[in-house]
Parts: C-alpha cells; structure tokens; sequence
C-alpha cells in the first residue's frame, strides 16, 4: 500500500469514529511520537545561540523538522509551538518564523528569546531558547498571519523591526534573498545594544555584500525615539508611497504609525500589545469561580492571573485566540485596536481587552 493511501486511510471518518473520543492521532504517538494524521509535531534537529551575553536573556534559533501534515509558511507568518513542561499541562506560545518560506514538510526556524515565567508558569521560551536540544518534540499548529509579503513584491521596500521583532522581517529579507529580488530593500533595526543583537554577523555579512539591500542598525539611548518623519525621509525618500513592513514594541509601531500619517502602504504587526491605557474603576467579576476584584486598568488576563487564576493562554498578544472567553456583561476595551463593545455573552481575547467599569466574564 503506498504512503498515499495509508495518510487517506488515517484521516478516514471511519477510522476517526473507531478512534473516538481521542483521536487518530492519540493512538498514534503511543507508537512513535512523530507519526501523525492530522496533528503537526516537529523535533528541534539543531539549536544555535544567537544572544548569550551576560546579565541578558539568551537568544536561540532552532531548527525544527515538521512531520508531513506542515503545509508550508509564507514570509512573516507566526506558529502556536506547545511543549511539555514537568508539572504542568502543555503549555503553548506564539513564535514568528524566522526563515524563508516553507513548503510542505520543510523544516524551518524559529528565534526565542527567553523569558521570565509568567504568574509563576514555566517559560515555554525559556525552556526553547536554553534547554531545547536536538530530539526535543514540539506541538505545532499551522502557519498563521497575514502579515505577509504580496505575491508579486514592488521594486522598492522598506523593513523596519525593533528588538525581537525582527523575527518576521529577517524571514522576509531572507525570502527575498532567495528570490534573488533585484529591487532595492532598506531594513532598519534597532537593538538595545550590540551584544543584544540578533543576526549581529548575519546582518553585517548583508550590509557589506551590498546587492540591493541597505542595512541601518541603530542602538537608541534611553529616552531617544525611535524614529520621525525627517529621518524616514533622510533614509527614504517619499517614505509614505514605499511599501513597508514594521515590527517591533509598541513605542515603534506607535511611532512609524505617526510618521506615515495613515498611509495604506504601511504594514504593521505588534511584538507587544500597546500600552493598554486602561480606565481602573468597577468591580471585575470571574463568574465561574466565584472571584471578584476592583479594576485597576490591566487587561483581563493580567487582573486573572493576578488573582490567583490560570486561564488558557498564548501569544499574550491578541494573534492566536487560546485566551478568548465569554464575557457575560460589561464594556471592554480592545487595546489593539481601541474598539469599545458592551454587547452581552460575546467572546473576548482577555489579553488585549480591558474593562471600562464593572464586567464580567466566564473564568
């Protein structure tokens, strides 16, 4: 029987129905954790540090071998990666892909930088980027996002990334790279300081081989902004007709959103929620246990966990929807987006929304 026909037979509805209520694959990974017929698994086959200097977080990439059911990535696109931490559940978290776009079944990369536990939860980054080694599996689900390059790239583009958000532009410099893009691309960066900068040799190899690409690494002092419409046009001319795609914390994309004044050649993606800016006042109630606490302005998820309670959660910024939750009265905030709902029963992402007075939701 050909491969083909054994992959039809696994995601049959016969054979699901005979494997419920677990799951084909359930049965599956009891004989080899890597044979799957509907789940998407990888194992790290190569971890290199990218960051290891003292007193800051480590940087890892990792390369990771997805079984078959991996449909590929475009440039820029994220992944929900869940591994397995000792006491406790599987824990998941959202990582950009680092590396040009994948076809089915092609292995990729993506680049963590460690942080802390979260309300005393083990760090899924933390364990990726200083205690993954080769053979390590992972959960994944598909690429996700549509913070992607066009199908048929202009002539002239501009990639700005902040800190990790390089992640995401790196795949798509490095997408146009293999391309062989014969436009000219400018990629700003700014870093906290050398020794925290990822793709230090990487970038340095790109500025001095030229071919298109201009290279602008920038080390900001404390209290500098990121940048303004002068540098962008001293950098760019006519900045605000070029296609550009930014990255980063919420001061740059604040400021790069500013600087285009609304120009629809801007494509944004948040490495972190805005400032939520959240108006403290009301009481917050979790329905389900019972709890209930003043509002002091954080998001939902933050006043939760604050609270002694563990919901479900993810990226922590609003892309891959494991926190949504019933909100059962109240007005909320998305603080990506500045929306303001007060209908009743609808599902929330607790971790961009914030209450606007009393609320409550379904934890």
């Amino acid at each position: 029987m050909s491969l083909d026909l054994v992959g039809r037979a696994l995601r049959s509805r016969t054979l699901a129905a005979l494997a419920s209520p677990h799951g084909v694959d359930r049965y599956l990974e009891q004989v080899h954790p890597m044979w799957v017929a509907h789940d998407v698994r990888a194992r790290v086959v190569d971890v290199r540090r990218e960051v290891d200097a003292a007193g800051q977080p480590v940087v890892s990439t990792l390369t990771l071998q997805p079984t078959s059911t991996w449909r590929g990535h475009r440039a820029g696109q994220h992944v929900s990666v869940g591994v397995e931490l000792a006491g406790a559940r599987r824990t998941t978290r959202v990582f950009s892909i680092s590396s040009p776009d994948s076809r089915p079944g092609d292995r990729f990369t993506i680049t963590v930088r460690a942080n802390p536990a979260v309300a005393d939860r083990p760090s899924v980054s933390s364990f990726l980027a200083e205690r993954a080694r080769p053979g390590t599996l992972v959960h994944l689900s598909q690429a996700e996002g549509e913070f992607v390059l066009p199908d048929r790239v202009p002539e002239q583009l501009m990639l700005v990334s902040g800190g990790s958000g390089i992640t995401p532009v790196m795949s798509m410099l490095r997408s146009l790279q293999r391309r062989t893009h014969r436009g000219r691309v400018t990629f700003l960066h700014y870093a906290p300081s050398p020794d925290r900068l990822i793709y230090a040799t990487e970038l340095d190899d790109i500025r001095r081989s030229g071919h298109g690409i201009d290279v602008h690494v920038l080390h900001p002092s404390h209290g500098d902004p990121y940048l303004s419409p002068a540098f962008l046009e001293r950098l760019v001319p006519g900045h605000r007709d070029v296609l550009t795609y930014a990255c980063g914390p919420a001061p740059l994309i604040e400021a790069i959103q500013a600087a285009y004044d609304g120009s629809d050649r801007l494509r944004v993606e948040w490495f972190k929620p805005p400032r939520t800016g959240g108006a403290a006042g009301g009481s917050l109630d979790f329905a389900r246990t019972g709890l209930s606490v003043a509002n002091d302005g954080g998001t939902l998820l933050e006043q939760a966990e604050a609270a002694g309670l563990r919901p479900e959660s993810g990226c922590r910024m609003g892309i891959c929807f494991s926190c949504t939750t019933r909100k059962r009265e109240g007005t909320v905030r998305n603080v990506l987006t500045g929306e303001i709902s007060a209908r009743p029963d609808e599902d929330i992402r607790i971790c961009v929304s914030t209450a606007e007075g009393d609320c409550s939701v379904d934890l």
